[in-house]
């Protein structure tokens, strides 16, 4: 039964950073792009639109095949069946599904719509693809006899997207961002095989280092002409800490008792700075799915009220 479990929060871990990998790819893309204003535009349109899907399957693809070779094929198949995981990790697993979900919606779009495509067509196609990949690698779980498709998975995957797609639809743009951030926790060195020996492996791994926020841009939600900032955000985060264990085992050597964490907290929209040089702008946009750190007041699941200076 262990294996079994410890199995089952090592596919996460895998998964999570063939996302973040994909994330990263799509960022250095754009950030190495012909300039948009430019050269960019004195591309026909059909090369800028197969640029586009050359982009958007080859690291798709790619990392689709990776994961079956490297990881499934050693594990016998089964016939589709699914695994319920809702109640591990106090659920910031699913918080994380949520979050890539709408950043690969945001980076498919985005990649759609540099290549020419119409507005509305670059949003249907940008989630389309998100929701197929992130599908795709549920379905290799749901294969797999030491898994299984979580329907929870598909859920937070779904709410993501949905997320993006309805701001798109209703604004036209996103006033509602999922941002992430990451400090290290002391909880780690209790099981490092499972929440990670180093820095790199915790930042995927611990989910007590990991918060995730919904930022929210007041100014856009304002008569146009209101004094309040621009690229101020009021966020709201989630986390989670004393889990040395996907599920809530009891630890009779330190007795510790997980809790959820709920966080309030400003946030910047580096996005919206008028930034005047090109490599600001540019670091503004690989930068725009971190949680920038500022004043913060922490509630404790029993209700206990912590103020920080300032929290990531």
């Amino acid at each position: 039964m262990f294996a079994r479990f410890h199995l089952h929060r090592n596919y996460h871990t895998a998964h999570g950073r063939l996302i973040c990998l994909q994330i990263l790819f799509f960022l250095f893309i754009f950030t190495h792009l012909p300039n948009a204003s430019a050269q960019c535009d004195t591309l026909p349109t059909h090369n800028k639109k197969l640029w586009a899907l050359g982009i958007g399957i080859v690291p798709t693809a790619s990392s689709y095949i990776l994961l079956n070779e490297l990881w499934y094929k050693d594990y016998p198949r089964t016939q589709m069946h699914s695994f319920n995981d809702n109640g591990e990790w106090l659920q910031m697993d699913k918080a994380g599904h949520a979050f890539s979900a709408y950043q690969l919606c945001k980076l498919y779009t985005s990649l759609y719509r540099w290549s020419s495509i119409d507005n509305p067509s670059s949003i249907m196609l940008g989630c389309a693809s998100s929701m197929l990949y992130l599908t795709s690698i549920e379905l290799l779980d749901g294969r797999s006899a030491q898994w299984g498709f979580s329907w929870g998975d598909m859920l937070a995957n779904t709410s993501g997207n949905f997320l993006f797609f309805a701001q798109q639809k209703c604004w036209n743009e996103q006033r509602i961002a999922l941002k992430f951030s990451y400090q290290p926790s002391v909880y780690a060195k209790e099981n490092p095989e499972l929440l990670g020996r180093n820095f790199q492996q915790r930042i995927i791994k611990d989910y007590n280092a990991q918060t995730y926020w919904a930022s929210f841009n007041i100014h856009q939600f304002m008569a146009s002409d209101a004094a309040f900032p621009r690229w101020l955000n009021l966020a709201i985060g989630y986390g989670a800490t004393k889990m040395t264990t996907a599920k809530n085992v009891v630890d009779d050597v330190n007795n510790f008792q997980r809790e959820r964490e709920f966080y309030f907290s400003f946030d910047a929209d580096l996005e919206r700075v008028q930034w005047k040089k090109k490599w600001m702008r540019r670091t503004a946009k690989v930068l725009s799915f971190i949680k920038i750190p500022g004043p913060t007041l922490e509630i404790r699941e029993g209700g206990n009220l912590k103020l920080h200076g300032l929290f990531f």
